[in-house]
């Protein structure tokens, strides 16, 4: 049977898992991998104070944001976010154009473009 949680259980969960991101002396921020995260493809800055805001169930961040010059050459596959100690706060984000966690202009990225995180949401479990 699986676990389910009352929603403002699920609310509450979520609004901590924002003030988590949002703590640190810096502004947080996004790393996009490539697959295994062998390769730092691109760090994304977030807004700060609150990077997002939770509406239910769903965390969504303030976008869009973007990397004026990304770190490395390949494919994105996820995404990590980093509070602003530089401390991961939550990883194994999906990375495309459509239907994932983190929604990216492009894939395929490449040392030195602009890489721009469309839309970002992380829902929590029932």
């Amino acid at each position: 049977m699986a676990v389910v949680y009352d929603p403002t259980v699920r609310t509450a969960r979520m609004q901590a898992v924002l003030d988590e991101i949002d703590a640190g002396a810096g502004a947080p921020s996004m790393e996009i991998g490539n697959a295994g995260f062998a390769s730092v493809l691109a760090t994304i800055p977030l807004a700060n104070n609150p990077p997002g805001s939770v509406t239910g169930d769903v965390l969504t961040f303030t976008m869009p944001q973007s990397d004026t010059s990304a770190d490395a050459t390949g494919t994105a596959a996820e995404a990590r976010i980093k509070d602003g100690d530089g401390n991961i706060q939550i990883s194994g984000l999906t990375v495309g154009t459509a239907a994932t966690d983190v929604i990216l202009d492009s894939v395929s990225i490449t040392a030195g473009q602009t890489v721009t995180i469309n839309s970002g949401t992380i829902t929590h479990f029932t």
